[in-house]
């Protein structure tokens, strides 16, 4: 048997024995060594009920690892499914942001009753970092803050550093941040002044003019200030101009992945963080809700062609053709949907430019219309030898792309202002309509001309 198939089963076979006995050194030095990810998968194949008592043994500290390395949604079940006071004791060991991520996806009582045990001013800093939205600079931000007063000198800053090791770490990617007595951002310190400066000069002889954003900025915003800052963090202030956190450069590459991965997934169907690890009952729920729409949405397509079924059994050769113009039209539409779904992350549009967005999007559909109709027309003729099959054919796949263009292009604004998800209903949208379009053209065209098809 293959060695890397080996390997895991014993891992697991030990993770078992040592959770049986309660050994918490040995499930340490089992999981310790590993990638997180791996451990995580290795405590997922375990079962809810083993992997529950599985972190009631292990050391809080190990239990925070993979609470971390989890998706938000499954980090909340792992910590829903401790006790209060085991829950409270592993989310102190986690950054703010982090703790405010897993809070988040917890129901109001379960977070409130973690929340009460938590280290108060963790707590304070989660409640406030759930006041923003998660694809704020406020909803990315971590609370620790690397600050001094402006009186400190460049000896408290080496020191702190020196002393203070272990929460150093969380600090790694920001520089030192002056604040005045009130708490506002005044300065920031480079670590080439901090090692060259003599200890005993104060902060602010040596800081400089701090670039800092909004909490209100937006993910797209913040992609743009790193994009022009070669910074790895950026401190977040409130409207009164304090200090409320920082925002890391890593932070916002991975909240972009996480949407561009969430907005996929909802293209194809997928509601939520989906894992296999969650309940049959969640999983087959969610997928149904979204399957159970589409069949509906294909029996109105498929009904345009049960009022057609004459036509369709004189000139048979229609069938082999209207699959065509209903694909490839939708593949014109989901291009057509994909840059309006990018121009809206980036800001570029807004649902008020519906009609600037069909004008540009109907002078492709006409081009691309004419092309692609052009090209399946002549097949048609050349297949059966009658022109005018090639000309219905031809016609019905030049309107519909005009007509799956406009659709993709303006649907997706047309949901985002009425507060729908326009990843999620865009696709349905689309595809049902396309059809339907697709099938009633290339029929009723068919049905006018049946004397010169026949």
């Amino acid at each position: 048997m293959d060695e890397h198939m080996t390997v895991p089963r014993d891992i697991a076979d030990a993770l078992r024995d040592a959770i049986e006995a309660k050994d918490d050194a040995r499930l340490d030095a089992l999981l310790d060594p590993l990638p997180p990810s791996e451990a995580l998968r290795l405590m997922l194949n375990l079962g809810p009920e083993v992997r529950e008592e599985a972190f009631r043994v292990m050391t809080s500290d190990l239990v925070a690892e993979l609470v971390e390395e989890a998706p938000s949604e499954l980090a909340a079940d792992f910590i829903g499914a401790m006790d209060v006071e085991r829950a409270a004791e592993v989310l102190d060991e986690l950054a703010s942001y982090v703790q405010a991520d897993v809070i988040g996806e917890m129901n109001t009582a379960a977070a409130d009753a973690v929340l009460a045990k938590m280290d108060a001013e963790n707590a304070a800093d989660v409640r406030r970092l759930a006041e923003y939205d998660e694809e704020t600079a406020g909803g990315l931000m971590s609370a620790e803050t690397f600050s001094f007063p402006e009186a400190a000198t460049v000896r408290t800053v080496i020191q702190r550093m020196a002393d203070d090791e272990d929460r150093f770490d969380r600090y790694r990617a920001q520089n030192p941040y002056v604040l005045d007595d009130a708490g506002r951002l005044v300065g920031v310190v480079s670590l080439r002044a901090l090692l060259s400066s003599r200890r005993a000069t104060p902060l602010a002889e040596v800081m400089i003019p701090p670039i800092s954003v909004s909490a209100q900025e937006t993910l797209d915003g913040l992609e743009d200030l790193f994009d022009e800052h070669r910074c790895l963090a950026l401190p977040v202030c409130d409207a009164d101009g304090r200090l409320a956190g920082v925002v890391t450069r890593a932070a916002v590459t991975e909240a972009l992945a996480e949407r561009a991965e969430s907005e996929s997934l909802r293209r194809q169907g997928v509601i939520g963080d989906e894992l296999r690890s969650m309940p049959l009952r969640i999983r087959s729920g969610r997928r149904l809700a979204w399957l159970s729409i589409n069949i509906v949405l294909n029996i109105i397509a498929a009904s345009v062609i049960a009022a057609y079924e004459a036509t369709i059994a004189a000139v048979i050769a229609i069938a082999v053709f209207l699959p065509m113009v209903s694909d490839m039209s939708g593949c014109s539409g989901n291009q057509a949907v994909g840059v309006t779904m990018r121009e809206l992350s980036l800001g570029l549009v807004r649902p008020v430019d519906a009609f600037r967005v069909w004008l540009k999007e109907i002078s492709v559909g006409l081009v691309n219309g004419l092309a692609l109709g052009l090209l399946i027309g002549l097949v048609a003729w050349i297949w059966k030898g009658n022109p005018w099959l090639g000309l219905v054919i031809g016609t019905a796949m030049a309107i519909n792309t005009m007509i799956a263009v406009s659709i993709g292009g303006v649907v997706p604004l047309l949901l985002k202002r009425l507060g729908q998800d326009p990843a999620a209903a865009s696709g349905p949208l689309l595809t049902t309509i396309t059809d339907m379009a697709g099938f009633f053209l290339v029929l009723s065209l068919a049905t006018l001309m049946m004397p010169l098809l026949a």
